[in-house]
């Protein structure tokens, strides 16, 4: 389907998508959340890796604060952004959020809903939600104390405090920090290197990564399980083999 929010180049292994709204920075709109739904199922059905970028030198601002200010309970409690950013972290393949300058609200929370981030020195990264009424209930108080740590994570949701990229880069909130233009090439290098892994043993590592501690180990005995008896596996050791013996 043809998108008007989003603009999303194909290919062989990932999918990069930019936000394109710049002007209102890229604010996440009902439209926007439908047509990235769209993605996620395209992704489910042919797995690839997500790149996530933002137009205008903006990630994204949050929410689109018009749409917000008219929702009420049953809005709230049907989830929109929280819904979209749990599917999106379920992708069967990695996600790569490559955050240039603001990343604020709902936009910090899609980032954090990614596997990896990368970043411009222009980013500034949080949650300011309580300042205009609400919580950040799309993710960021359960995702973000995982990320960097209950102290951190108290600043950014109860103090407002925003990261810098170097902020972000020492919280290990981000793993790399790139000029703009060189934002998109890095994205790709890192796509590179995570698949130069076995698609299934990728697909495999993310579920047993997303599972609670009482699924473990039985979640990982029976994903090796599977691996175990994959033509690939044989295929690839058996290559390790004889690189190793000749």
């Amino acid at each position: 389907m043809a998108q008007t929010t989003l603009q999303v180049v194909r290919g062989e292994t990932t999918v990069e998508v930019i936000l394109n709204r710049p002007e209102v920075r890229n604010a996440i709109n009902q439209t926007m959340v439908d047509e990235l739904h769209e993605v996620c199922s395209e992704l489910e059905r042919d797995p690839r890796i997500l790149i996530l970028g933002g137009a205008g030198g903006t990630f994204a601002s949050g929410a689109d604060i018009a749409e917000l200010r008219d929702r009420r309970a049953a809005d709230a409690l049907a989830g929109i952004n929280t819904r979209l950013f749990v599917r999106i972290a379920e992708l069967p393949m990695p996600v790569i959020a490559v955050l240039d300058g603001p990343a604020l609200g709902g936009g910090a929370e899609l980032a954090y809903a990614a596997d990896f981030r990368i970043a411009s020195p222009a980013l500034r990264i949080g949650n300011p939600e309580v300042s205009l009424g609400i919580i950040a209930a799309a993710g960021a108080n359960w995702r973000l104390r995982e990320l960097v740590g209950e102290p951190l994570a108290k600043e950014i949701l109860l103090a407002g405090r925003v990261l810098t990229a170097d902020e972000a880069l020492a919280a290990r909130l981000v793993t790399e920090i790139h000029p703009p233009s060189e934002l998109p090439g890095a994205a790709r290098a890192l796509a590179d290197r995570i698949l130069r892994g076995d698609p299934a043993a990728l697909r495999a590592t993310k579920r047993v990564f997303a599972a609670g501690r009482s699924e473990h180990p039985r979640i990982d005995l029976e994903e090796q399980a599977v691996l175990f008896d994959s033509p690939s596996k044989v295929a690839l050791m058996t290559a390790f083999l004889d690189r190793k013996q000749s």
